[in-house]
């Protein structure tokens, strides 16, 4: 579903995938333009395995974003205040990030299933959540991973 003023995982701030998405699901749900199909998984999900990697709480990001910090200066608040990301730990928090779903746990239940929930084409394409958010939110296409890591 297309919501105007999400951000997709891929879009990254200081180098680091997703976290501008979960500021953008926190101004959103501030502002009550949020879906309710999305409630379940703020702080959560990928947001709460940010915040973890991030050594900082979601209540204190969320906290950051609504007092009018731009995403970078979230992302700051959380390196001053939680843990300091070397280039090498960015890469690791990317690249699991972006590869979930993609030969793990969830593989061989959670990945098709979505894709038949979304009533997508079982083509082989659909490999992470990563996929399947931007494709169920109308920005993906085949090689945008690739293009992501440029």
């Amino acid at each position: 579903m297309k919501i105007e003023g999400i951000k997709g995982c891929y879009e990254k701030t200081r180098g680091l995938f997703y976290f501008a998405r979960m500021c953008s699901k926190i101004r959103l749900h501030d502002a009550g333009r949020l879906p309710d199909s999305y409630f379940d998984f703020l702080g959560d999900g990928f947001d709460g395995r940010t915040c973890r990697y991030l050594s900082v709480s979601y209540q204190d990001v969320k906290t950051e974003v609504l007092s009018g910090k731009s995403d970078e200066q979230a992302l700051d608040w959380c390196l001053a205040n939680g843990r300091r990301l070397t280039e090498e730990q960015v890469l690791i928090y990317n690249s699991f990030m972006s590869k979930r779903g993609w030969r793990d746990d969830e593989t061989d239940g959670y990945i098709p299933q979505c894709v038949k929930d979304y009533g997508l084409k079982n083509d082989g394409t659909m490999l992470t959540d990563f996929d399947l958010i931007e494709m169920d939110e109308g920005r993906w296409y085949p090689e945008m991973w690739r293009d992501a890591w440029k």
